[in-house]
């Protein structure tokens, strides 16, 4: 079932994931509000049929958390600790406000990313900036689909033993396409009246429901108990 959140609610998301995971948890309870709150934006993601990317994160996400529960402690030493220690890192500390973002980009339309920072009276700079990103980074994608497409059609693949063909095929061309793309979205948002003197309508009609006032009760109440056991308790 989609559950149709407002933008705001969602910009509220990514805040409090990105507070909350940069705030070291000292305790189980906090360890299981964290893990809660990471677990949110999977569930959607899933509501929204994005199955890989949601089953991807699940794998990782818990992975990371059984090797820091389980093999790691405060004694271990040596490179291969080392080097759990910097992935599991990574993946617990980076990776819920990555995925939380990734819900946001894969299921807001520009054009209510761009009515809610209206609404929000966010100046148009910052606007068409997030905008020209939110469209950026899923383009981009598309665009290295193609490239690896077109370089496996002329035999040029990593595990051929062609590694140096495979890096100058591939990225060289991403990285002016790169480039060509960022133009392009700019002059595409200015096009449509972002940034001009008179003020933008917008035909999308933004409504926060029942929903968006759960997720932020939710969301808000998870940032309070941080803030609360880590700094005044």
């Amino acid at each position: 079932m989609k559950l149709k959140l407002d933008p705001r609610t969602k910009l509220l998301m990514i805040f409090v994931v990105s507070a909350v995971v940069m705030m070291s948890a000292v305790s189980p309870f906090l360890w299981v509000v964290r893990i809660i709150i990471t677990m949110i934006p999977i569930m959607l993601l899933i509501s929204e049929k994005h199955y890989a990317a949601a089953f991807r994160f699940l794998i990782l996400y818990v992975a990371a958390l059984l090797i820091s529960f389980k093999f790691l402690s405060e004694n271990s030493k040596g490179f291969l600790s080392a080097f759990l220690v910097g992935y599991c890192s990574i993946i617990v500390q980076f990776m819920p406000a990555m995925i939380t973002a990734w819900y946001v980009v894969k299921t807001t339309k520009i054009g209510e990313f761009v009515s809610a920072m209206q609404k929000m009276h966010v100046p148009d700079g910052i606007t068409i900036s997030l905008a020209v990103v939110m469209r950026f980074f899923p383009t981009i994608k598309e665009e290295y689909s193609a490239i690896r497409d077109a370089m496996k059609m002329r035999g040029i693949m990593l595990g051929g033993g062609n590694a140096a063909s495979m890096v100058e095929y591939r990225m060289i061309p991403l990285l002016f396409s790169c480039v060509n793309i960022g133009d392009e979205l700019s002059a595409a948002a200015l096009t449509r009246g972002l940034g001009g003197k008179e003020k933008r309508t917008s035909a999308q009609v933004l409504k926060i429901g029942a929903a968006d006032y759960i997720f932020i009760l939710l969301f808000m109440t998870a940032l309070a108990v941080f803030v609360v056991f880590k700094y005044i308790k």
